[in-house]
């Protein structure tokens, strides 16, 4: 898809006059290169959290995320007959939003597997160390520490119309409805790493 976009881009710079197609191609290019980042920065979060799955009796695979139609990661504990659906999130802003689509996706996936006793959708959040801020027209990074949480969004199991669902740097969940936000609480889930 990028590479459609390059081509399109570099297409319209024939058209454009010589003395504007370094600017415009140019913010094209930042584009590309700034979706690219977000891309590798959640599928880093993801391939982590697989890594740190797979010990002891957990298992657990990528799936493939939104492209798949699919949740981030699954995992299993045949011995104790524990099943997580999980949606990652990571980034370098204040707050992580997963959108209600990707929350049913969850859902979806956790209810093929009933033969376990115990079945979660986990929210994952990754607030990454530097923070992204603008400044006077400028993208500028700050130092923080490294959060991440793990929420458990059961409860929206039976909901028809799903929340989008915000959680902030301080571990806080909001769920956002028709433009309204209002605290949910979700609980925190106690990872086996």
């Amino acid at each position: 898809m990028q590479r459609i976009l390059v081509y399109q881009a570099q297409a319209y710079q024939t058209l454009v006059p010589a003395n504007k197609r370094n600017m415009q191609y140019g913010l094209e290019h930042v584009y590309v290169k700034l979706n690219k980042i977000r891309r590798n920065r959640g599928y880093s979060f993801e391939h982590v959290l697989v890594q740190k799955l797979n010990i002891n009796a957990w298992n657990a695979r990528r799936l493939g995320g939104s492209s798949a139609n699919l949740p981030d990661v699954i995992a299993v504990n045949n011995k104790e007959s524990i099943f997580l659906s999980i949606e990652a999130k990571s980034g370098t802003a204040d707050s992580l939003y997963v959108p209600s689509d990707q929350i049913q996706r969850c859902f979806q996936i956790r209810d093929m597997f009933q033969v376990y006793k115990t079945a979660h959708v986990i929210l994952a959040f990754k607030f990454m160390r530097k923070k992204r801020i603008r400044e006077e027209g400028k993208t500028v990074y700050i130092h923080r520490k490294l959060q991440e949480f793990y929420k458990i969004a059961d409860k929206y199991s039976k909901m028809k119309d799903l929340p989008i669902i915000k959680c902030t740097y301080e571990g806080k969940t909001y769920e956002i409805r028709n433009s309204e936000t209002r605290k949910c609480n979700l609980k925190d889930y106690i990872m086996p790493f």
